[in-house]
C-alpha cells in the first residue's frame, strides 16, 4: 500500500494537533507539527529579546536554530521545549512572528525535507496551498471560536497556566484576523481540501471521519 502525504490545515484551536498526531499513530506515519517550529523560534525571540517585527534577526536566529521534531516533542538541540512553546506569551507573539516572507521560505523548506519520503501527516496552516500543495490528502479543520478558546483553556488548564476564557477567545480571534489577512502564505483552505467543521463532534468522531477518508486515498 503506498504511502502518502496528509496535509492538515486550520486555525488555532481546531483540533489539528490530536487529529494530525492521532491519524499518524492509526496509518504508521511520522506526525509532523509545523506550529511548534514556528512557536519554537518565537520562544527564542521572547528570550533573547528579538522583536517580533525584525524579520531579518528572526531570519538569521533562525538560520542556526537546531529544531527538532521527534516522539511528538519539540526540541531546541538537546532541550525539550514542548511545554514552553505553549505558554500564552508565545501565543500573543507567534502569528507576527512566522508572518514575515524570511522566516516563511526558511521553514517551508525544512518542512518539505522532513515529508520528502511521504508517509507523514503534516499539519499547520499553509500545508495543503504552500508545502504541500500536491499532498495526496489536504484536510482544513475548524470549529467556532469559543469551542477553540474552551479547547485551548484545557490545555492551560492541564498545564497550571492561568487564563480567562473571554481573554482567550479574542486573542484566537485576533490570531485568526493575522493568519488569513498576511500576504505571504495567508490562512485557507486549499481548493482541493476537504472541509471538516468539528465544533460539535468530539475528537473520536473526527479522527474516524479523517481515517474513512485517509484510507480512500490510499
Amino acid at each position: 500500500m503506498p504511502k502518502i502525504r496528509v496535509a492538515i490545515d486550520g486555525p488555532a484551536g481546531a483540533g489539528k494537533s490530536t487529529i494530525a498526531r492521532l491519524l499518524a499513530e492509526r496509518l504508521g506515519y511520522i506526525y509532523i507539527d509545523t506550529g511548534a517550529m514556528y512557536r519554537a523560534l518565537t520562544l527564542v525571540s521572547i528570550e533573547e529579546n528579538i522583536a517580533p517585527d525584525d524579520a531579518n534577526a528572526l531570519a538569521a536566529r533562525l538560520g542556526d536554530l537546531d529544531i527538532r521534531l521527534a516522539n511528538g516533542k519539540t526540541y531546541i538541540g538537546h532541550r525539550n521545549i514542548s511545554t514552553d512553546i505553549r505558554a500564552p506569551e508565545v501565543d500573543a507573539r507567534v502569528s507576527e512572528v512566522c508572518a514575515h516572507p524570511e522566516v516563511r521560505r526558511e521553514m517551508v523548506k525544512r518542512q518539505r525535507e522532513m515529508a520528502a519520503g511521504g508517509g507523514v501527516v503534516m499539519e499547520g496552516r499553509d500545508i495543503g496551498t504552500v508545502v504541500l500543495p500536491d499532498a495526496e490528502l489536504k484536510i482544513f479543520l475548524t470549529a467556532s471560536s469559543r469551542v477553540r478558546a474552551e479547547r485551548r483553556a484545557g490545555q492551560l488548564r492541564n498545564a497550571k497556566i492561568e487564563y480567562d476564557i473571554d481573554a482567550l477567545e479574542k486573542e484566537i480571534e485576533r490570531r485568526d484576523r493575522m493568519d488569513s489577512t498576511r500576504e505571504d502564505s495567508p490562512l485557507k483552505p486549499a481548493e482541493d481540501a476537504v472541509l471538516i467543521d468539528n465544533s460539535k463532534d468530539s475528537v473520536e468522531e473526527t479522527i474516524e471521519r479523517v481515517i474513512k477518508i485517509a484510507r480512500k486515498r490510499m
